[in-house]
């Protein structure tokens, strides 16, 4: 499942590059002939969001390393960097060149020329704009689905920033094109040169906002979000069907990657496992976790409870870890 949704984010970034490049190549030729500064503000979104595919795309396949001695869970959380770097290339490359732009355009009206071949290229440019959108926004709505949940709570918890940084992008894109359009038909109707600069401003705003919620998102999952709640609940119950387990008392599913969770678990096992028992039994739920989509990492902790330890070290406890061997650990909870 993993796989095949890596699969899915990868053609949806790959979309959106090539027709972002064709949009680049359309807006570029238009905002030299006709001089509009909206359509100038345009180009360099569509730079931006090139250049944003390109990271997405990067971190995409740095995310796919497997695990090593140097980063022993693996390289999933490295995507958030490279789409964290996209976001910020959305504020400056995009929004902050847009809203230049435009203030310049103010201070220094120009009249715009060939404004009809303007409008065509924007109309040309919200249709490749259009299927890269929908391409990205079907890969959300068949997770949403998969999770039963709605789209705007996927895309708030989701972790994984490529298809959510796409839809974004492409429903700027389009809304930008709006924007420049209606510039563009109001310095035709009025010959006031105002309107392309305010489309030009308004541009650069646009880009700002989304490029701010996608540094939150990021940021949220680069400091350590916790998985989403169906995720922790099936962990739990899968520790909570061994028959040996009494309780789980504490339990915490972190995001490690695109679609990839560890897994660390507080059990307290019935008084009838003796230690041996209690390794193999550990050992069992470990692997039975690790077959669970998308858990990459466990970590299981028993209690000191479960175990016959002497009287006078209360506080000790076994920990099984993804290492093969168990160690004892002071842990001040016991």
């Amino acid at each position: 499942m993993s796989s095949d949704h890596e699969k899915a984010s990868g053609r949806t970034v790959v979309v959106a590059l090539l027709a972002n490049l064709a949009v680049t190549l359309a807006k570029g030729a238009a905002a030299l002939l006709t001089g509009s500064a909206a359509m100038f503000a345009e180009t360099a979104h569509s730079v931006a969001d090139s250049l944003n595919e390109l990271l997405l795309y990067v971190g995409l396949r740095s995310a796919k390393r497997p695990p090593d001695t140097r980063h022993p869970e693996a390289y999933g959380s490295d995507q958030y960097f490279w789409s964290l770097l996209s976001a910020v290339g959305i504020f400056v490359a995009g929004g902050v060149v847009a809203v230049a732009e435009g203030v310049h355009a103010m201070l220094h009206p120009r009249s715009l020329e060939s404004v009809r071949i303007g409008i065509a290229v924007l109309v040309l440019c919200a249709i490749f704009e259009g299927c890269s959108w929908v391409v990205a926004r079907r890969q959300l709505a068949a997770e949403a689905r998969e999770r039963s949940v709605a789209l705007p709570k996927l895309i708030r918890r989701t972790s994984d920033p490529a298809p959510v940084t796409v839809y974004f992008e492409d429903s700027a894109a389009l809304i930008g094109i709006f924007l420049a359009l209606a510039g563009l038909g109001l310095h035709a109707w009025t010959g006031a040169a105002i309107y392309d600069a305010l489309a030009s401003v308004a541009v650069g705003l646009l880009l700002i906002v989304v490029a701010l919620r996608l540094v939150m998102l990021n940021r949220r999952l680069i400091i350590g979000a916790s998985a989403a709640p169906e995720t922790v609940q099936r962990a739990i119950g899968v520790a909570r069907r061994q028959s040996w387990v009494e309780e789980v008392t504490a339990s915490r599913v972190l995001v490690v990657g695109p679609r990839r969770v560890s897994v660390s678990l507080d059990v307290r096992a019935d008084d009838a496992s003796s230690v041996s028992d209690l390794v193999r039994q550990v050992t069992e739920l470990r692997r039975e976790l690790l077959e669970q989509d998308g858990v990459v990492l466990v970590d299981i902790t028993l209690v000191p409870e479960a175990l016959e330890l002497p009287e006078d070290s209360p506080e000790q406890v076994i920990q099984l870890t993804n290492h093969p061997v168990a160690r004892l650990s002071s842990d001040p909870r016991g």
